[in-house]
């Protein structure tokens, strides 16, 4: 879904001292993140304690294939290898050492989503991610079934659409999972997925570490399921919480990812997650009133709960940590690909007036601007549809600039409203949770490359939601880097079993072996001495966010009608 994966370049936290780095990458004491988002592959190669040593990174687009967004798979290890091979130069330019061998591996991709394959292997159908809304029927099916909300993106919505749809190879299944529990399958055999990841694919029981079972069998016994020749639950891969042993990079795996045979196998891996679960480790927001908002193609804000809701909402996803804690997640589809878009036509002006800008100078000016615009972004509206958006019942996608010509349009307040409108439909979504729902949140933290204009969307984030918004220095790094220190805990949690002979419980609590739970290592190890800024709401930010969300609200009924008007 990253989808935290915008386009202003992301650079790493400081690395540790030369002849120490390139000592502990010798040893195999690195630990590597690899996070396939929206736009980009990126990884990241840190230390025991988080600290970046290495970073690499490939672009790729998705496709629109017939009615289907959608990756090849040949696009995804073309991309892997690409990305890998670019973090393998950085480690020999700067440390000057190969990469070898690895302390602890991790793989996260865009949550939910559908890729099938039969008994041998073999995909069966295209890999239909997070950004289709055509399953309409069959998530409603499945949320009056359920008594829960299951949204139109995730995997047992696709899955019920295509049997429903009497889709060719629906008979034929023998494995379902997502982008991330594919490509740890292809690396280690282990048809395993994190727990956060497995809540995009079917509702986790009250445990926290299994889907649940009476959903599972309520599921199956609807009509067109229990027709199949297969059983849901065989389908689904296994569910691991954070820390627990995921398998090992195989020969075959080490090949995947480094065909030039240097990478060793062995390395232990950490459950595969999605890209929700490894912003909220990236933002240490994995406690009970924190949140977190990951922003980039689309964006998703990830609030951790203190208790249940009032009941299914459709605003509202209910998914987990990576620890197996209950989350609400809002969602949507559309963030900063319409704001890429127009910022991408003043790099182009900038261009024929012979006055060049970097990506970087660009955005940093441009927001800037619109930190200087109307509170109330002068009348200026936009939607940043370029895909449909489910939170505000738009079904496809038509980006629109709106105003009345009594509006004050200066580039301030443009780009004023492309910022509030990047946010537009989570601000919808949150109003549902914080308001109607009176979901206590002390803190919001945030990460994505718009965040990186310090100052400038952190303060129309927090004005739009009314919570003070967090800013640490690791927001640029995204979900590869939390990819990473998640496959660092798994490694010090199976160090830490192995001396003291415990296991890790998975529960968020410290674990009988003496391993750290989750929590602790980010609070004690990786976050105790980072700098973290915080934007408090302005109560005049406040009150012309309101006043512009008002409009929004208000003119969403064009949005709705776009994709008829304009074919």
């Amino acid at each position: 879904m990253t989808h935290a994966d915008v386009s202003p370049a992301q650079s790493p936290s400081p690395v540790p001292g030369g002849d120490d780095a390139a000592a502990l990458i010798a040893a195999g004491g690195a630990h590597l993140g690899i996070e396939l988002g929206s736009t980009r592959i990126k990884a990241a190669l840190v230390d025991g304690t988080g600290a970046v040593l290495a970073t690499g990174s490939h672009a790729w687009e998705n496709e629109l294939v017939g009615e289907t967004w959608t990756y090849s798979l040949d696009a995804v290890w073309a991309g892997i290898r690409d990305c890998y091979a670019d973090l393998a130069r950085e480690v020999r330019a700067q440390h000057g050492t190969e990469l070898t061998t690895l302390g602890g591996l991790g793989i996260s991709a865009m949550m939910h989503g559908y890729l099938a394959l039969d008994a041998d292997g073999e995909q069966l159908a295209e890999f239909r991610t997070w950004r289709n809304t055509f399953t309409t029927e069959a998530a409603a099916l499945l949320s009056e079934t359920l008594a829960q909300n299951i949204p139109l993106r995730w995997s047992i919505s696709h899955l019920l659409h295509a049997v429903q749809q009497g889709e060719e190879h629906v008979e034929r299944l023998d494995f379902l999972t997502t982008l991330a529990g594919y490509v740890h399958w292809k690396l280690t055999g282990r048809k395993v997925l994190g727990v956060g990841d497995a809540s995009g694919m079917f509702p986790i029981g009250a445990s926290g570490d299994a889907f649940d079972t009476e959903l599972l069998e309520r599921t199956s016994a609807l009509d067109p399921i229990a027709a199949m020749p297969w059983s849901l639950p065989d389908l689904l891969p296994e569910v691991l919480v954070a820390g627990q042993d995921a398998g090992h990079l195989t020969p075959e795996g080490a090949a995947l990812l480094d065909p030039t045979g240097t990478l060793q196998p062995g390395a232990i891996t950490a459950p595969p997650e999605g890209d929700a679960g490894t912003g909220m480790v990236a933002t240490q927001a994995v406690e009970p009133r924190t949140g977190n908002v990951s922003a980039g193609t689309s964006a998703f804000a990830m609030v951790v709960l203190e208790g249940p809701l009032s009941g299914p909402r459709e605003e509202i996803d209910l998914v987990t940590t990576p620890s197996g804690h209950p989350v609400a997640m809002i969602h949507t589809n559309n963030c900063t690909t319409d704001l890429d878009a127009w910022l991408g036509l003043f790099s182009q002006f900038a261009q024929l007036i012979g006055a060049p800008q970097s990506a970087e100078d660009l955005y940093g000016t441009l927001f800037s601007a619109g930190a200087d615009g109307d509170a109330d972004a002068g009348g200026v509206l936009t939607y940043n549809y370029v895909s449909g958006e489910h939170q505000t019942g738009v079904a496809s996608g038509r980006p629109l600039l709106v105003r009345e010509q009594s509006a004050r349009f200066t580039l301030e307040n443009f780009m004023r409203a492309q910022l509030y409108g990047a946010f537009g439909a989570l601000a919808v979504g949150m109003d549902a949770l914080l308001k109607d729902e009176g979901v206590r949140l002390d803190v919001m933290y945030a990460h994505g490359g718009i965040f990186r204009t310090r100052g400038v969307a952190q303060q129309v984030l927090a004005d739009a939601l009314g919570v003070p918004v967090a800013l640490g220095e690791s927001a640029g790094e995204g979900g590869a880097w939390g990819m990473a220190l998640l496959a660092a805990h798994t490694a010090r949690t199976a160090a830490a079993d192995g001396a003291a002979g415990g296991a890790a419980d998975g529960s968020g609590a410290t674990a009988v072996g003496g391993a750290q739970s989750l929590s602790a290592y980010l609070d004690e190890v990786v976050f105790a001495g980072q700098d973290i800024t915080t934007r408090s709401p302005d109560a005049a930010g406040r009150e012309g966010h309101a006043t512009w969300l008002d409009a929004y609200r208000g003119g969403l009924p064009l949005a709705r009608r776009a994709g008829d008007l304009l074919g």
